[in-house]
């Protein structure tokens, strides 16, 4: 007798934000959780989401560098393990503030910071469940011409210039501007 599988569906990180849902701007990032200018990054991010509250949603979405950053990997399958809970961006941040401390067995114990409760997270991690949704997000990257990391995108827009919160500031209120003008568009992620 054959027993057939339930099959599972997984929280893709195209599909996990923060900020309100129908914000009219997106700002999405490919970075990764070893990268110090990525670190930098995620605190600009946190005053951008504060300054345009109900304005901008953000999409973090995974771009290891593994030649440079070999723990990048697993970090990053960590965060996507950690969104099938809810848990995603508790996550994402407490890998950042552990950037120096990623190794598989470390990420069990920031999982349980983070709150997650898969009793298989390890397991999950050395099985590399969820390598292939942060290979789709490096595939992503590459075809949207990701070179260096952070890299940042505001309604699809690329963003050039060094990410820092001014510069962000600048695109995004031309973004809202923009948004203003059009609001019947539907905005792309």
């Amino acid at each position: 007798m054959a027993f057939k599988k339930d099959d599972v569906i997984i929280i893709e990180p195209r599909e996990i934000f923060v900020g309100k849902k129908d914000a009219p701007v997106t700002l999405m990032e490919f970075g990764e959780y070893e990268n110090e200018d990525c670190a930098k990054a995620n605190e600009i991010v946190k005053q951008l989401l504060e300054e345009y509250e109900g304005k901008i949603r953000f999409n973090f979405r995974h771009f290891p560098l593994t030649l440079i950053h070999q723990r990048s990997l697993k970090a990053s399958e960590s965060a996507v393990a950690a969104a099938q809970e809810g848990k995603f961006w508790e996550m994402h941040n407490v890998l950042f503030s552990n950037r120096r401390n990623l190794g598989t067995t470390s990420l069990k114990l920031h999982s349980k910071e983070a709150g997650v409760k898969n009793k298989k997270f390890l397991d999950d991690l050395v099985n590399g469940v969820y390598g292939w949704q942060v290979q789709d997000d490096l595939k992503e990257g590459i075809d949207r011409g990701v070179k260096d990391l952070p890299a940042f995108f505001v309604n699809g827009e690329p963003f050039k210039g060094k990410p820092t919160f001014e510069n962000l500031s600048k695109m995004i209120d031309t973004a809202l501007r923009k948004a203003k003008r059009k609001p019947a568009a539907k905005q792309r992620a």
